[in-house]
């Protein structure tokens, strides 16, 4: 995965108590941790003690559970979209962009299914709803994709596409933000660079013929 993992940098100096008091060494941190910041972002430095919890960790928290559980049901949103352009897209390269995101989010809904299972959690069911999460689509907007074809669907679907994908955005820079699991920093890292690029393609497209 093409990812951009948090880097820590730490010095560390020791300090030796005096034999009159058989204090055991005390380890005190003297330089900070240097954070690279996400897509576009400027590297910030964390002092000492928000540096302690800036380092991702192999286990998992509520916020780790919850985006892999969200995001899950996302992408089979964004599949659903996908699936259409084949036979209804107007253009060779929208029908181009839909395969890219089914090609680059079919792997992920995989890798975050199996994550659940290790974590001795079920995936979400294929009929739960989220409509709260940030990009969903709404069932009448899905209807009118499905009805369109030609220019009307491409207008459509990169409209729709371009909300979902600054949706998922939106959730991978809160995990990486309450998130404690290494894994998932390194997919929401993955998920926003990936689907950021594809922004950027879809705009292009959206004023191109």
């Amino acid at each position: 995965m093409r990812v951009a993992p948090v880097l820590a940098v730490l010095a560390v100096l020791s300090l030796s108590a005096c034999d009159s008091d058989r204090r055991p060494p005390v380890a005190l941190s003297t330089a900070p941790v240097i954070a690279p910041g996400r897509p576009g972002e400027a590297a910030r430095t964390l002092g000492a003690s928000e540096a302690a919890t800036a380092v991702p960790s192999p286990t998992a928290n509520a916020s780790d559970v919850r985006y892999v559980q969200d995001m899950i049901v996302h992408h089979r949103q964004a599949l659903q979209m996908a699936i259409l352009a084949p036979t209804r897209a107007g253009t060779e390269k929208v029908r181009s962009m839909a395969s890219r995101i089914k090609d680059s989010q079919t792997p992920e809904i995989q890798f975050m299914t199996l994550w659940l299972t290790q974590q001795g959690l079920r995936p979400p069911d294929h009929h739960a709803r989220h409509t709260d999460m940030p990009g969903m689509a709404t069932p009448e907007q899905l209807k009118a994709l499905a009805a369109a074809s030609g220019q009307d669907f491409d207008r459509l679907f990169l409209q729709l596409m371009i909300a979902h994908h600054r949706g998922a955005i939106t959730m991978s820079e809160q995990v990486l933000t309450s998130g404690s699991h290494l894994r998932i920093e390194e997919l929401a890292n993955e998920v926003a660079t990936t689907q950021a690029g594809e922004i950027r393609r879809m705009f292009q497209l959206q004023t191109t013929p």
